[in-house]
């Protein structure tokens, strides 16, 4: 797997063509793609920045699951809380994909279930991540169970 930078307007047409309720695109974004053999299998897209607050959104969409590996972990939540400074990301999931949801908690988020936000007949909920809560967590523990240190060189 190799990571993809520079392309937003590929990579976020990828997603918002994958996902439901994307259909209008996301404006101002930025993102990152995830190539197998120089083909584009996943896109994460940074979007929906407020920097006063240090909050930015996620979206995203893979074809296949086997992309989302410890390096690509470890850069999807770089990006945002070391090189934008977020202190929060938010993520907005259909009430019907558990298997995103059992994922986002494992990594650390809490969620909110708003009724009726994807339309009358669906839920969506609102999984946020702090940085406080990403560092504490174990995707950030080396192999020893220590935890990693993200300070810049």
């Amino acid at each position: 797997m190799n990571l993809l930078y520079g392309h937003d307007g590929i990579v976020a047409d990828f997603v918002a063509k994958s996902v439901p309720g994307l259909e209008r695109g996301f404006g101002a974004c930025k993102t990152i793609g995830v190539l197998d053999n120089g083909n584009l299998i996943a896109g994460l897209v940074y979007h929906n920045w407020n920097p006063e607050s240090g909050v930015i959104e996620i979206s995203g969409s893979a074809l296949n699951p086997r992309w989302l590996t410890r390096e690509v972990l470890r850069e999807m939540f770089d990006y945002p809380f070391k090189r934008c400074g977020c202190q929060m990301v938010v993520m907005r999931v259909s009430e019907h994909n558990k298997r995103l949801h059992r994922q986002l908690k494992a990594y650390g988020f809490k969620s909110y279930e708003i009724p009726r936000l994807r339309g009358r007949k669906e839920s969506e909920i609102i999984f946020t991540l702090t940085d406080d809560d990403w560092q504490a967590g174990k995707f950030m523990r080396s192999p020893n169970g220590k935890t990693k240190s993200t300070a810049a060189a």
